[in-house]
């Protein structure tokens, strides 16, 4: 959820993003000409739609001989969809084929069936289901739990870097100077940067060294590292600047080094002083307790990640829905210190109960949050009054509070005070510049 700074972030340009290019349209290959042509095979008759003495397909085990009349075109022809989808047995495809390789109508239908095929499939990551590292993992930790385990708390963080590390070591050299557009929002309006995807990746290096300063971890920033916190910005023009030549691939094994650092650091720093408000790491400005902290990193490894895949060209999941629930429940608790900025437009004198607004997430994160929207709110003792609602998906959120998506162009349900939606809204987004 934080902005990149200045230094080494380029101005917003014209920047040509690839597009992405789905993968080749599965499905069997039609035999060209004599190749597919068994031996004996009579000679295709044009206009008819008929063929001479074709082979007869392999009868099925236990076919009493009833059924169509060998090379029969119509029946054949019939099963041209069945091919497409690889839906036929394995004797019904030869005989398909066979007959491809001598009727040109019927081979003709089949690539365009085939082509047709490919487009009922959407573009899919090469990547295993986010959800399965998980799932594996927990099996293992019941036959052998770890002697260090690491926390709920840090579990997001853990996946969500270890899925940006799949994706790096995937991409080729040329990639990693591949354009990258990052944008968040602010009440002026949009702001972007362009870099790389290496200038993205020193990004994190340069960001998650706060939590690994806070932990005792060497300080990516070496000997240029501040005697007092720098902001998320701050760090990361000042680490651009040591570098002293762009970024390249070269900070794929810091970064990867660190947050494996990190993972293993929390597991032995989970319950000492690590509850709610504990072992506090500042950003410069504001401090986050060490869980926060951790959540706040795995958020903005995920926006970045989906950064760098558009890049590439390359698909990715959100989340997993445990995952992306805490990371909801981190923007939601968030909110509150922004909501300041954005004072109402009428003053209005104090209620006599917490004025709130309903939040509730659709999709894998889902649950519902309250947002407290004035002073008395913030105490979050007493009886509320809920004075709007709003119900928007889990990933949509999570955009809005990365600065993707402007406030007002999320698809939401709304009742209530309007004006206080757009407030709490806004004050999502400002949070991308945290």
């Amino acid at each position: 959820m934080t902005g990149p700074g200045r230094a080494g972030w380029e101005e917003d340009g014209e920047v040509s993003e690839r597009r992405a290019e789905g993968p080749a349209s599965g499905g069997p290959g039609v035999r060209d000409g004599a190749g597919g042509q068994a031996e004996g095979m009579g000679e295709h008759r044009e206009g008819d739609g008929t063929t001479g003495p074709s082979p007869v397909p392999p009868a099925s085990s236990g076919d009493s001989g009833a059924g169509p009349p060998p090379g029969d075109h119509r029946w054949l022809r019939s099963l041209l969809g069945a091919w497409a989808l690889a839906a036929c047995s394995a004797e019904e495809a030869l005989a398909v084929e066979t007959h491809l390789g001598v009727c040109g109508p019927c081979a003709d239908e089949a690539l365009r069936l085939r082509d047709a095929v490919g487009l009922l499939h959407p573009q899919e990551p090469l990547d295993l289901d986010p959800s399965l590292r998980a799932r594996v993992l927990a099996r293992c930790l019941e036959r052998r739990p770890a002697r260090v385990p690491v926390p709920a708390w840090a579990a997001p963080y853990d996946t969500e870097t270890a899925r940006l590390d799949a994706l790096l070591q995937s991409i080729g050299d040329a990639d990693w100077h591949a354009p990258v557009r990052l944008r968040w929002w602010t009440p002026e309006g949009p702001a972007v940067r362009r870099t790389t995807v290496a200038g993205v990746i020193a990004h994190l290096l340069a960001v998650d060294g706060l939590v690994a300063a806070a932990l005792g971890l060497p300080e990516p920033l070496g000997a240029h590292a501040p005697e007092m916190p720098l902001t998320p910005g701050e760090r990361t023009e000042r680490y651009l600047a040591a570098l002293g030549a762009p970024p390249t691939r070269a900070e794929h094994a810091p970064w990867r080094e660190q947050t494996h650092a990190l993972v293993r650091t929390t597991g032995f720093a989970d319950g000492e002083d690590t509850g709610p408000d504990g072992f506090p790491v500042p950003y410069g400005g504001f401090s986050l307790p060490l869980r926060d902290a951790l959540l706040e990193r795995a958020f903005e490894t995920w926006i970045h990640a989906r950064d760098i895949a558009k890049a590439v060209s390359y698909p990715y999941e959100p989340p997993v829905g445990p995952h992306l629930r805490l990371l909801i429940d981190l923007a939601a608790r968030l909110v509150p210190q922004t909501l300041a900025a954005f004072p109402p437009q009428d003053a209005e004198p104090l209620p006599a109960v917490r004025r709130t607004l309903r939040l509730e997430i659709e999709g894998p994160g889902r649950g519902v949050w309250r947002i407290g929207v004035d002073p008395k709110a913030e105490s979050g003792e007493g009886p509320y009054e809920d004075v709007a609602e709003v119900r928007l998906d889990g990933v949509e959120f999570c955009e809005v509070a990365a600065g993707r998506l402007a406030p007002e162009e999320a698809a939401l349900g709304q009742e209530g005070d309007r004006a206080t939606i757009l407030r709490v809204l806004r004050a999502t987004a400002a949070l991308s510049r945290v």
